[in-house]
C-alpha cells in the first residue's frame, strides 16, 4: 500500500494531480488509515500511469473519464460508448493524415537541407494548406 507522496513518486506525478483526478472521478475513492491518510494499492498506479499514458496520445481527461467507465464496469458512462468510439476514430484517423502531411514536408525539407537555393524554395505553409 502507498500513501499518496509514495504513489505521486511511483507514478512521477505531484499529489494534487493525484486528488485532481479524485475530484474528476478518474480515481476511485481510497481507503483511509485511521488517522485518515489515503492508501493507494498497485491498482491505482496502473490506473495513474493508463491515465498519463492516454494523456500522452492526445486524450482528454473527460474522455479518459469515459473510457474508464469500461474499466469500472459503469453503465452510465458506457451507454454512448459506440458514438464515442466512433467520433474519437473519425478524429484520430483525420490526425493520422496530418501526421503522415507532416512527415511528407518534412521528408522533403531534408531532401532539400543539402542544397542552400532549394531549402530556401521550400513551400511547407502552402503545401500544408494545399492539402487539407
Amino acid at each position: 500500500m502507498y500513501r499518496i507522496s509514495e504513489l505521486a513518486k511511483q507514478c512521477g506525478v505531484n499529489k494534487e494531480t493525484i486528488r485532481y483526478y479524485e475530484r474528476r472521478k478518474l480515481l476511485l475513492p481510497p481507503a483511509r488509515t485511521e488517522a485518515g491518510y489515503r492508501l493507494y494499492s498497485e491498482k491505482e498506479v496502473n490506473r495513474i500511469q493508463f491515465i498519463k499514458r492516454l494523456q500522452q496520445l492526445g486524450f482528454s481527461l473527460t474522455e479518459i473519464h469515459q473510457l474508464l467507465g469500461v474499466v469500472d464496469q459503469d453503465k452510465e458512462r458506457c451507454a454512448n460508448m459506440y458514438e464515442f468510439v466512433s467520433k474519437k476514430r473519425n478524429q484520430l484517423q483525420r490526425q493520422i493524415k496530418d501526421l503522415q502531411r507532416m512527415e511528407r514536408v518534412l521528408q522533403d525539407l531534408q531532401h532539400r537541407c543539402p542544397d542552400e537555393k532549394a531549402l530556401y524554395e521550400c513551400p511547407i505553409i502552402e503545401s500544408l494548406i494545399e492539402e487539407e
